[in-house]
């Protein structure tokens, strides 16, 4: 079959488009799916670079976020046939994740342990379902499950434009908030306009926590004026300090990762004196892909993609993402 493999760890040259991968072979506990579409994540690259402490079994075809349609079902599986549409769950309950300790979906096909299926609704496209896991799984999560936004309040998004970032501004519009959107070029700010955000910032000539201070008031101690009611950041690194200036008394932080640096200068001063609530979330569960794909089928959320690419072409859309090139998400077809 064809498939991306990596077969060493470098730059994303390393990943090699090849004509004549073996065909998965079915197994107890498992179906073989058709791949109707994957979509790539910052996690991607970290996984070609190589990571400190994984040891990715090589060759591996990448590729976390695989949405398709069931051709075989092993032994023992019940409740799933052949025709089946479907999206996967990329963390392997025994195993790990997809397409770091197991071929995920940059392929024609791929092997799945049938826990890890989740029924696709009949209004949502391969192309949306295979958008959602990693990034908007991520944000349903740490805004939905653990409700921290509210109607009315005044949310800061840094990295909006990314993935994660899209989906953030989605969803915190969708439960009525003020958005606060903040990318990288006047492409990214126009289109973050269109897609809802109620003010947004060039970050690259724009102090955004001035910004903040400016429009909503330095953030006071003795009472809750001033400032952002919350600030999603994801980033962590430089942007780390300026966040907890313009964080409102009782004011929340919410973090999920961090792809500018995990151990950012701190003052702990802000968090105490400002009464601030730093909330950590981490992934996203089986519910919240359900949830996400029934706004969908809904016409209440529609995945923001850019790019749609062949699998022949998967490497340059990588490239797009290591150089934060995109907005929203980059698809690839099989």
């Amino acid at each position: 079959m064809k498939a991306v493999v990596l077969k060493q760890h470098g730059a994303i040259d390393s990943l090699e488009y090849v004509t004549d991968f073996p065909d998965p072979q079915v197994i107890d506990g498992h179906v073989v799916i058709r791949v109707g579409a994957t979509s790539f994540n910052y996690h991607d690259i970290f996984t070609v670079r190589g990571m400190p402490g994984i040891k990715v079994p090589m060759p591996m075809i990448i590729g976390l976020d695989i949405a398709g349609e069931i051709l075989e079902v092993g032994g023992g599986v019940s409740g799933w046939k052949a025709g089946d549409r479907v999206l996967v769950n990329p963390l392997n309950k025994q195993k790990g994740l997809m397409g770091e300790m197991l071929h995920g979906g940059l392929a024609e096909k791929c092997l799945v342990a049938a826990d890890q299926l989740i029924s696709m609704p009949a209004g949502v496209t391969f192309e949306e379902a295979a958008a959602l896991p990693v990034a908007y799984g991520t944000a349903h999560r740490m805004i939905i499950t653990h409700d921290t936004i509210k109607k009315g309040e005044k949310v800061l998004v840094l990295g909006a434009s990314g993935g994660v970032g899209t989906g953030c501004v989605l969803l915190a519009k969708m439960l009525g908030a003020e958005v606060i959107a903040c990318a990288s070029s006047a492409d990214k700010i126009q289109r973050l306009k269109d897609l809802g955000a109620d003010h947004v910032i060039n970050y690259k000539d724009t102090d955004f926590s001035k910004w903040a201070i400016q429009k909503f008031g330095k953030p006071q101690r003795r009472n809750y004026e001033g400032g952002v009611d919350v600030v999603i950041n994801f980033t962590g690194g430089d942007t780390w300090a300026p966040t907890l200036k313009c964080v409102k008394r009782g004011g929340k932080i919410l973090v999920c990762g961090a792809t500018a640096g995990f151990d950012p200068k701190e003052d702990l001063r802000y968090i105490w004196s400002f009464e601030l609530k730093v909330i950590g979330s981490n992934s996203f569960y089986d519910e919240n892909l359900k949830a996400l794909m029934d706004l969908i089928q809904e016409g209440k959320m529609k995945p923001v993609i850019d790019e749609v690419l062949p699998l022949e072409k998967a490497a340059a859309g990588l490239k797009l993402i290591e150089d934060r090139a995109v907005f929203g998400k980059v698809i690839v077809c099989p």
